[in-house]
């Protein structure tokens, strides 16, 4: 996937319109405003793996400051702490199938080496995967309940090897050996067979299916021109593979593969991308997801009748996730939006009932002060659509005017989305506009405007966002002059392209770890990232071939002479993907030209900031930067 430096900072979003006066509602509203402290007072809770019982959850969460595993009672009970590492992250996996131990994933400091390590009681945790160097990740539990599948580098720095874990012994064997740069993507419940994909381009995979009896390994999708495979799982039966793909179609549609005939049904599309699929343990439902209109819609099917189960509404967020217990009675619902962090809920088939086990906004804030984003659309300079996430503060109007930023996601190839982040809201509520823009190389909104931006980024995306200054300024709340530009990976990369491509078009810009010099990142990748390079190569260019001229000329640490706006930088000391000499080399560059830098450096993070502490130091200095140079002091 293009996503290959993607960030967490994906976003929300609004509908189109003049948005300068503004309702009797809101003016009778007095927004408080709020500490950069309050707004990481919220918590953030992942995952949800079901006990055996099925009494209980195991969850991620950052209420200490870092994240530790918890459990939450399917009853609503009170949220109870699991571990206490106070250095590093821990990541929940999940509950054994039949008792109560567990599994969780660490690396230090964000390099992202991660390790397998079994939590069993008050007991020591013991890593399971202690290879120093090599990358392990979580596979899935074998329908035996007596192992577990996981991935490895550690034969081959290169590529990834899949292994079986026996919970008894928690001595790990391979079984399949990669030698090829194959990604192992499903396992069948039989474990005969793997469904396999080889990366051509970022537009354009191959999917396998290999035997492990047999050692046969068969192409199953010979097709013409650009098309993504994804797999998903295999039935029950062992006789059918259902995967993604979005041959012959602008999105992806969900499709059952017959192992034996190798005959193809489609099963299920929309008019947008499907992103995931499921059984449920017993094949009873089937979960859907589906990106639509940069938000996710779920679908659960009744498989014996075809019918969709009626879901719950929510007021203040939609479903972004259905999780359902091995005895298919429960279904946890991660439910969330613009203005409302995720939250879980409990949901019994049988009874009805639905039950919230968390929340968490910090009720310090009132949610009324917080803005929706809302899907908006502009046109860029060759007339294409681009869609955006639009918000506006709720005190903005053609008397008042505030200050913009345009805000570009992360990848190449991320989104922005209608999802809470905690930074966007804290800057809103400190009136500044934020207008999050989904330019062309975006996902989600057809493989033609996702290929859009191949070998020309730093020229059309920036273009797009350069566009969406005419967008804020036709809102007639904005202040013109008074636009800066923001993100992160990618994004950084974008605003730094801004402020050496076109120093004119934007006021500031913030860089939260961006790539500057194309020609070291794409030479310095990681090895596990081998099985991908060529495609990646395709996309961006090939660091090594005569590619490197227009890698030399698409990355702002060779032209940051032409920088003349302020600047502040973000950047995490072992991020393996945007190294730290990235920001380092830029920062000093810049600060040559006289012009004002801020340059905030974490030794304890990778890419992306994972304790409050860090997130609260540097996203309160990107307002101190902002309120100085954006804001005039205001």
């Amino acid at each position: 996937m293009k996503k290959f430096i993607y960030i967490f900072l994906s976003i929300a979003i609004v509908s189109c319109v003049q948005q300068g006066k503004k309702s009797k509602d809101k003016e009778s509203h007095q927004v408080a405003k709020y500490s950069i402290e309050q707004f990481y007072k919220n918590l953030e809770i992942y995952g949800g793996s079901f006990s055996f019982d099925e009494s209980k959850l195991l969850v991620t969460s950052n209420k200490t400051g870092i994240f530790n595993l918890f459990e939450i009672p399917v009853d609503g009970s009170e949220l109870k702490q699991l571990t206490n590492s106070e250095k590093e992250s821990l990541f929940a996996i999940s509950y054994f199938p039949e008792d109560d131990r567990m599994l969780y994933s660490a690396n230090k400091g964000g390099n992202e080496i991660d390790h397998i390590y079994l939590l069993k009681g008050d007991e020591t945790a013991v890593n399971l995967t202690p290879w120093e160097e090599a990358k392990s990740n979580f596979y899935g539990w074998a329908r035996d309940k007596k192992s577990f599948f996981f991935i490895s580098n550690k034969r081959n720095p290169q590529f990834f090897d899949l292994y079986e874990m026996d919970i008894e012994t928690f001595t790990p064997q391979m079984i399949y050996q990669n030698d090829e740069g194959l990604d192992v993507s499903a396992i069948s419940k039989d474990k005969k067979n793997f469904a396999l994909t080889r990366s051509i381009t970022t537009n354009n995979n191959e999917m396998y299916l290999f035997n492990r009896e047999t050692e046969e390994l068969k192409h199953i999708s010979e097709h013409k021109g650009d098309a993504q495979y994804n797999p998903q799982f295999f039935d029950l039966s062992n006789n059918f593979l259902f995967y993604l793909t979005n041959e012959d179609n602008e999105f992806e549609y969900l499709v059952k593969y017959n192992i034996e005939t190798g005959d193809k049904e489609k099963v299920w599309d929309a008019s947008w991308d499907i992103w995931y699929a499921y059984n449920s343990y017993n094949e009873k439902y089937r979960v859907i997801g589906v990106n639509e209109n940069a938000k996710t819609v779920v679908h659960v099917v009744d498989l014996a009748t075809g019918d969709n189960i009626s879901l719950p509404e929510f007021e203040d967020g939609d479903i972004k996730s259905a999780r359902i217990s091995r005895s298919e009675k429960l279904m946890l619902l991660t439910v969330g939006g613009s203005t409302s962090p995720n939250n879980k809920f409990i949901y019994n088939f049988e009874t009805k009932e639905l039950k919230q086990l968390t929340n968490t906004l910090n009720p310090e804030i009132n949610p009324e002060d917080l803005v929706a984003g809302k899907v908006v659309h502009y046109k860029s300079f060759d007339g294409l659509d681009i869609p955006a996430i639009y918000y506006q503060p709720h005190n903005a109007s053609i008397e008042n005017k505030v200050p913009a930023l345009v805000w570009v996601h992360g990848g190449p190839g991320g989104q922005a989305r209608l999802s809470y982040f905690a930074l966007i809201q804290y800057l809103v509520n400190h009136n500044y506009a934020i207008l999050a823009v989904n330019n062309r190389g975006s996902s989600g909104y057809g493989k033609t405007f996702y290929k859009m931006d191949d070998r020309a980024h730093g020229d059309v995306d920036l273009k797009d966002c350069i566009y969406g200054k005419n967008f804020l300024i036709e809102t007639g709340v904005i202040e013109k002059d008074n636009i800066g530009i923001i993100g992160g990976s990618y994004g950084g990369y974008m605003t730094m392209a801004a402020l050496t491509f076109t120093p004119d078009e934007f006021t500031v810009g913030v860089n939260i770890f961006g790539v500057t010099n194309w020609l070291r990142t794409l030479n310095s990748i990681p090895p596990y990232w081998e099985s991908f390079r060529e495609a990646l190569y395709a996309e961006m260019g090939d660091p090594t071939t005569e590619d490197s001229v227009m890698l030399y000329n698409t990355s702002p640490l060779f032209f940051a002479d032409k920088v003349t706006k302020p600047l502040i930088v973000l950047q995490g000391a072992n991020d393996p993907r945007v190294l730290q000499a990235e920001s380092d080399e830029m920062v000093e560059a810049v600060r040559k030209n006289g012009v004002p830098v801020e340059y905030v450096l974490f030794e304890d993070e990778g890419h992306g900031f994972v304790k409050k502490e860090n997130e609260i130091e540097g996203y309160g200095k990107i307002r101190e930067f902002l309120d100085k140079y954006l804001n005039g002091g205001n």
